[in-house]
């Protein structure tokens, strides 16, 4: 292994030629380009559209221009008659209408991060349902071109904590279960910690089936690279000694509906000399050599995969291991935070890193926090994914007024979105996290959880464009 280190720069200059990624929601494009634009892109600036105004109804605050619609809120029936709308809205895509008169339409698949003390949880369905005490799994819904709702139906249930997932490149959704609960626990009558997929047109044609090869642990997102299906997963474990990187070598990689059924190799990442990733704090920073160890035992029967034997070397963990998303020839994954008091080797505000496989080579290319030059007003990034105007949208889990943040490409932040649903009181309020942006295949519309309340908006506007 040998480390590179290359002629330093500021954060900003960083983000401006390498890119940001995705938490739970997938992009692809090289980042050399995501972030090179015209002047139009260059018009977003810090004040980005503008001032938030409140909105009358009191849901959601937007720049002048900005419209929203709501799509779904949990609580009201499903137009399927399934049930009601499941609580916890969390990681999001959206697929284009597969061909046959379907031209125009986008399918949103959409994850309910509920555990057993869920609210509401999805409806189990004959031919969908893995585990029926589980509360959580997905739910679809189908827009026309002018973005008004279809149908809306269960596309997946019984599964547990669907946090966020990932895209294939054939057009179906990874949904993952971030939980190590076994049969037995919290009520479960089957094994939990799975990936799952679903078939965002027709949910039956994927059904309920864990993808056991790809390990049980808490998951949380995925990237697949188009070339060689690779799939490369983040594990957020809530403690020490934190989550691990993993990839996942499919017996059939050439891909399709069903193809991760027929199992494969679970590795995990060492990167030599360096067992926690949050010790590294200089952005650059890049470790070449990389190296992957495969998996004693991927189902984790008697011990949790991170804590299995690496071997005399060990293995590296990070906190907070959370978007992860393919770009160019290389996956990105992000870690939302690390803190000394709970067991890092050194604090800081969100990173981001990018692992190129063909140099085996590991880079850290973002560093967020109150000491660099790439700031967010509120608390850590969580989900993010790509704008119109070749920045980036940020949703912000923390305390306080929750917002998703635009990031320009010079590293410039701005709000875009603030949640005003306040589900505290008068003198204590509380804004639940907002979770899944993403865009339509055209660029016109960005839809958007709200965690809780469970709410999914569609918002239009003036969007600039590179």
């Amino acid at each position: 292994m040998s480390v590179t280190r290359r002629t330093p720069v500021t954060r900003r200059q960083m983000m401006a030629r390498s890119g940001a990624l995705g938490a739970g929601i997938a992009f692809t494009g090289a980042l050399s380009e995501l972030f090179t634009g015209t002047a139009a892109a260059q018009g977003v600036g810090h004040s980005g559209y503008g001032p938030l105004i409140p909105d009358p109804d009191g849901l959601l605050d937007l720049p002048k221009g900005f419209r929203y619609r709501v799509l779904s809120r949990e609580g009201d029936p499903l137009r399927s008659g399934e049930g009601k709308v499941p609580s916890n809205h969390d990681g999001m895509a959206a697929f284009a209408g597969r061909s046959g008169g379907r031209n125009g339409q986008v399918h949103l698949v959409r994850n309910h991060e509920n555990r057993v003390t869920g609210r509401i949880g999805v409806p189990t369905v004959d031919g969908l349902t893995y585990d029926p005490m589980g509360k959580g799994g997905c739910t679809a819904l189908t827009l026309d071109r002018r973005g008004n709702v279809l149908d809306e139906r269960v596309a997946i249930a019984g599964t547990a904590v669907n946090c966020a997932g990932g895209p294939t490149p054939w057009g179906t959704w990874l949904t993952c279960e971030e939980t190590e609960d076994k049969a037995g626990t919290n009520g479960y009558t089957k094994d939990h910690g799975f990936i799952f997929e679903v078939d965002p047109a027709d949910p039956h044609r994927s059904g309920a089936v864990p993808l056991t090869a790809m390990g049980r642990f808490q998951h949380e997102a995925i990237a697949v690279d188009p070339r060689h299906g690779i799939v490369y997963e983040t594990e957020d474990a809530f403690d020490r000694p934190f989550g691990l990187f993993y990839r996942f070598l499919p017996d059939k990689p050439r891909g399709g509906l069903g193809s991760l059924r027929a199992g494969g190799r679970l590795q995990a990442m060492r990167v030599p000399g360096v067992p926690d990733l949050s010790s590294i704090q200089e952005t650059g920073a890049a470790f070449d050599g990389i190296e992957w160890v495969d998996v004693p035992d991927p189902l984790a029967v008697r011990t949790p995969v991170r804590l299995q034997d690496f071997g005399p070397k060990g293995i590296t963990h990070a906190q907070k291991l959370e978007g992860c998303y393919w770009g160019g020839t290389s996956v990105y994954f992000v870690s939302s935070f690390a803190r000394s008091a709970e067991g890092s080797a050194a604090d800081h505000y969100g990173q981001i890193w990018r692992y190129d496989p063909a140099r085996r080579r590991l880079t850290l290319v973002i560093v967020f926090g109150p000491d660099t030059d790439v700031q967010l007003p509120g608390e850590s990034p969580d989900n993010i994914c790509l704008a119109p105007s070749g920045g980036l949208m940020v949703c912000e889990d923390g305390n306080g007024a929750q917002h998703v943040y635009g990031v320009t490409r010079r590293g410039e932040v701005y709000a875009l979105a603030r949640n005003a649903q306040n589900t505290g009181t008068p003198e204590e309020p509380e804004w639940g996290e907002f979770a899944g942006v993403t865009f339509s295949p055209d660029g016109e519309t960005m839809y958007v959880n709200c965690y809780t309340p469970g709410t999914t908006f569609a918002v239009t506007g003036p969007w600039r464009r590179t």
